[in-house]
Parts: structure tokens; C-alpha cells; sequence
């Protein structure tokens, strides 16, 4: 049996940063990973630059049913922390757009500078370990296939179901739940999502045409860029509208398919800001299909703009019809089918019910 004063299970960004700390704190401090190598997520986020923070990180930019659940955290660890950590280790670093901080080089900066600094710290850190047990007494008790660990706190930081052919499971719900914690229903989130029969064969052709809009989801508003895939819609438009997007599929105890409730529909504006057919109600103008297609051309990539007029056509020429086709441009009412699933998702909303922590330290409130 291997005692140490802290047991963490899972070596991604949160685990890695959690066993510095304490072994900064002269912990004792063991990382458990069942990944071959640490921080494997780390290296493809941000298209493998990595985005490892945001200038505007508040707390109302958070999703939780608690919405003052992170505000004690992001004051105590700001953004201008890990910068400074960034600078230290002499990583160069670029602001994108809307305050998010990419590496210039590589995501493997960061997990080098995690695991230099775990290193410092005199931190363990064990990769390819799969844990089978985890029991308590007077303290926790960790069975893997080769070791037995012991210590008197227990961190888990084994992440959601997103994307798992990294290596996601289930593992730290499941040990959430043996010790009593409550889970709230997880979904996929900042995920594609798919489109209708319908809306399929309208537009699954245009496959990587790419257009800045402005999604919108009850009151959550994104303006970014969408992109068209085979399947749907993608793109930071529409990731960020998805986290707040629901297919309402079950109603009381009955599934959608046997109620006939439907998912609630996404609003897209596809020329936010812009009126694309105020050339066309000069007086002296042409009003037709040619003059139509001209003037939407100079606001959507061409093989959109074609589509959207082929997909719904002017009843005529009328001022009032005008009006229609700029309303419908922007307030695209899009009802997806669903989501790409876990396998697409960067996140996972939902997990252990926020009531039973602290907000302050992350510790459990019933263990």
C-alpha cells in the first residue's frame, strides 16, 4: 500500500492544475491516469493551439442552474493567474478574437508546462493505471490492477462523456453516485447539430460553406461564424447556441416520438446587421431574379446566397414581398433533429449536482 496525502484521479488540465497546487502545499500527491500519456484533451482543444483562457472569463458567461456557483472560483484563480503562469514558462501566445488566448505554437506547451510544473512540485503521476476500487474508512483507498494507494483525500477529476475516443466514460459519475452524490441529466454540449429530412436536402450539398451570423436560443445570442457540414450545422455559432439548445424528448414519462413534442427551434439571423434588399427598392432599380441574386451574393458566399433564393423564392417583386424575404433572412427558424452526440462534443452540460459542493474549495458537502 502507497500512502500519500492526495489521491487524484485523472490527468487532464483540472487534475494536473489541482496536484500543483498541493504539492506546492508540501502534499504528498499521486495522479492516477488511465490514458497512456497526461493531458490528452489538452492537445487537440483549440484546433490543437489550444484556448487556455478568455480574457472575459466571468461568471455570467458560465452555464449552471446554479448561476453564483463559480463566481467564488473564477475570483480566486483569474485568468491573469494562468497568464502569468503562460509567461513564465515563455510560451508565445495570441488573442483570436472575443478575448480568447491561443498558443502560437502547439498545444503541447501547455502540457509540457503542467507537467513541468507537477514536476517541481514533486507530484507522481501514474499513466495507463485503470482504477478497479474505490473504498473509504477512515481514509480513501484506491485499487488499480498493479497498485494499492491510500490517502486521506480523494480528488476526482476524470472529466465528462465528451469525445470518447479520448478516453471518456462514465467513471467519475458512477463513483460520484457510490458515495451518494446526486447527477443531473448530462447532454452533449457546444456540439453540431444535425438537420431535419428537409433541411438535409436544402443545404447538406453546401458542406463547408462558411458565413458569420448571429444564432440566437431562447434569450443565449452568439454572432460568429456558422459552417454547413454534411450532416447539419456547426461552427462557434452554433456550439455556443447548442449548450442551450434541448430536444425536448421526453414529457412527463412519455418519449417525444409517441407526444408529438418537438425540439425547440434555433434563430438564425444570416446577415446580422445588414439589409440585403435595400438596392433592390430604388425606384430606378431592376426587380428581378438576376438583381435578387446579385445583391444577396455581395452578403452570403455565393453558393448560399443561390440556394436561399432557390429555397424560397419572391412571391413578387412588391415592397411587401421584399420585406418578407429580408424577415426571413434574418429569422432562419431552424428545428434541429438532434446533436452529433458525445463523439462531436467538446463538453458535457449537466453532471454532479453543484447544491452538494463547495463553491469556494470544490470539496463534497456529504463526504
Amino acid at each position: 500500500m502507497h500512502a500519500f496525502d492526495i489521491v487524484i484521479l485523472g490527468a487532464g488540465a483540472a487534475g494536473l492544475m489541482c496536484a500543483i497546487e498541493a504539492g506546492k502545499r508540501g502534499r504528498r500527491v499521486v495522479v492516477v491516469e488511465r490514458s497512456e500519456r497526461a493531458g490528452k484533451k489538452i492537445l487537440i482543444s483549440g484546433g490543437g493551439r489550444c484556448n487556455f483562457t478568455n480574457l472575459h472569463c466571468r461568471p455570467e458567461h458560465f452555464l449552471s442552474s446554479n448561476p453564483h456557483f463559480a463566481k467564488s472560483a473564477l475570483a480566486r484563480y483569474t485568468p491573469a493567474d494562468f497568464i502569468a503562469l503562460v509567461e513564465k514558462h515563455r510560451i508565445p501566445y495570441h488573442e483570436k478574437k472575443l478575448g480568447q488566448l491561443f498558443c502560437d505554437r502547439s498545444a503541447q506547451d501547455v502540457v509540457t508546462l503542467l507537467e513541468d510544473e507537477c514536476a517541481q512540485a514533486g507530484v507522481r503521476i501514474f499513466t495507463g493505471t485503470d482504477v478497479r476500487e474505490v473504498t473509504r474508512d477512515t481514509g480513501f483507498h484506491i485499487r488499480t490492477g498493479e497498485l494499492e494507494l491510500s490517502a486521506p483525500a480523494l480528488v476526482v477529476a476524470t472529466g465528462g462523456l465528451s469525445i470518447p475516443k479520448m478516453g471518456a466514460t462514465s467513471f467519475g459519475y458512477d463513483l460520484a453516485r457510490q458515495f451518494g452524490h446526486s447527477i443531473r441529466a448530462c447532454r452533449p454540449g457546444l456540439v453540431p447539430l444535425t438537420f431535419d429530412a428537409k433541411d438535409r436536402q436544402g443545404y447538406c450539398d453546401l458542406a463547408g460553406v462558411s458565413v458569420e451570423v448571429e444564432a440566437r436560443c431562447g434569450t443565449a445570442s452568439f454572432r460568429e461564424n456558422m459552417l454547413i457540414t454534411h450532416r447539419g450545422l456547426s461552427g462557434p455559432a452554433i456550439l455556443q447556441a447548442s449548450s442551450y439548445w434541448k430536444e425536448d424528448a421526453v414529457v412527463g414519462a412519455q418519449p417525444a416520438a409517441l407526444t408529438g413534442a418537438r425540439p425547440r427551434a434555433l434563430t438564425i439571423d444570416l446577415a446580422p446587421g445588414r439589409e440585403w434588399t435595400a438596392s433592390l427598392r430604388d425606384p430606378h432599380a431592376r426587380r428581378d431574379s438576376d438583381a435578387a441574386r446579385a445583391a444577396l451574393r455581395a452578403l452570403l458566399p455565393q453558393r448560399l446566397a443561390d440556394r436561399w433564393l432557390e429555397l424560397h423564392p419572391p412571391e413578387d417583386w412588391t415592397n411587401r414581398s421584399l420585406n418578407r424575404l429580408d424577415e426571413e433572412l434574418h429569422n432562419w427558424q431552424v428545428t434541429p433533429a438532434g446533436t452529433e452526440g458525445y463523439e462531436k462534443a467538446e463538453v458535457t452540460v449537466g453532471g454532479v449536482d453543484t447544491g452538494e459542493l463547495s463553491g469556494k474549495t470544490m470539496e463534497s458537502r456529504i463526504v
